[in-house]
């Protein structure tokens, strides 16, 4: 038997956070691993009349593919792959990870080398996404491998994940709805601020967001979802910030990060752990070398740090940035292969000022 809170979930994906229409051709994505519910969301996605594509991948395939690709397979893009993102309506991206340390061995330098590549497909999903002409939602299922990393048993973590989704709600549209509501309040003071400075520990970072357009993430990109996000203008990020929590990529942890910017660019990169994939990141093409997004994390139910940057990102009492890729519907400019978010926890004497003024303190929002 299902357990109802998949079938919830499976909905509120479907009929909420890609708002499938009938005729649309829908991608549904998943390993193996996370069978159950992408089975839920390829009934709803065929209940609202529209064409599902299940598509999977193999545990083991990734690490594979890293150790044995050579430079011109790691830099191939697919032509298939371009045209299904080309066409294709809307996508359900599950994770649902077995092995979470499964790159742990795998070269930094080649990682880096395929995000490059990436770039073209990730244009098309970002154009696409801000027209409106295709929707996608990401999301993880949990496993064992996750629950581990959370440092919570399996249904410990399965009632973390379902409830930070309030897929164990009644009616988990509705509540979606209201955090809606909710940050729609802090995205109108947001969209009237030209400048932002943001102090903390080790931290006095100077950005412009004039011209830029602050989104309300509730449940529509991103499951479960709680944080308003814009992206920097490019040239003007000024300072130097430390991210408290570990960064995270592809399962490898990255420690104590500093950054240091002059004219927007990244001009000094360190960390206690991982420093050489770090730099690698950064290293990838000009826009990872600037911020591509600074955001607000609103959602006071995910209270712990599990790994996972899904959840993490929206820590309330944090702010994250991501270097790399801007969000064409923000009106940034900075285009990357990559979009790699970090996390500084704004709780003990964090501060934001906002045009000279005070709108956030010790991880709270005061306007």
């Amino acid at each position: 038997m299902v357990d109802k809170r998949v079938e919830n979930l499976a909905k509120l994906l479907v009929n909420y956070s890609i708002d499938v229409k009938k005729g649309q051709e829908i991608i549904v994505s998943s390993p193996p691993a996370g069978a159950p519910l992408a089975l839920e969301v390829y009934k709803e996605v065929l209940n609202a009349g529209a064409h599902p594509m299940m598509m999977g991948s193999i545990d083991g395939a990734a690490e594979i593919y890293y150790k044995n690709a050579s430079d011109e397979q790691l830099k191939f893009v697919s032509p298939f792959k371009k045209y299904l993102y080309k066409n294709a309506d809307g996508l359900v991206g599950i994770s649902a990870a077995t092995n979470t340390r499964a790159m742990s061995g795998v070269d930094s330098k080649k990682m880096a080398m395929a995000s490059g590549a990436s770039i073209e497909i990730q244009e098309i999903v970002n154009k696409r996404s801000a027209s409106g002409e295709f929707k996608w939602v990401g999301l993880i299922y949990p496993t064992n491998a996750q629950a581990q990393e959370a440092s919570m048993s399996l249904t410990e973590y399965q009632d973390f994940v379902y409830s930070a989704c309030l897929a164990d709600k009644r009616d988990p549209v509705a509540e979606w709805k209201k955090v809606k509501k909710e940050q729609a309040k802090m995205v109108k003071v947001l969209n009237k601020i030209e400048k932002l400075h943001f102090l903390g520990e080790d931290t006095d970072l100077i950005m412009s967001v004039k011209g830029r357009v602050w989104e309300n993430c509730c449940g529509e990109k991103n499951m479960p979802d709680g944080e308003v996000f814009t992206g920097p203008v490019e040239n003007s990020v000024e300072g130097k910030i430390r991210f408290t929590f570990p960064g995270i990529y592809m399962g490898k942890e990255i420690e104590d990060i500093t950054l240091e910017f002059k004219k927007g660019k990244i001009v000094k990169a360190t960390a206690e752990k991982g420093e050489d994939l770090l730099k690698n990141l950064i290293a990838v093409d000009d826009g990872a070398k600037r911020l591509g997004e600074v955001a607000i994390g609103t959602n006071q139910g995910i209270k712990k740090f599990t790994k996972s940057i899904l959840f993490d990102e929206k820590l309330g009492g944090t702010i994250h940035m991501a270097i790399g890729l801007g969000f064409a519907e923000t009106k940034s400019k900075n285009r990357s292969a990559i979009h790699w978010d970090m996390i500084k926890d704004m709780k003990k004497g964090g501060e934001i000022y906002g045009d000279a003024e005070l709108i956030y303190k010790n991880g709270k929002w005061l306007k």
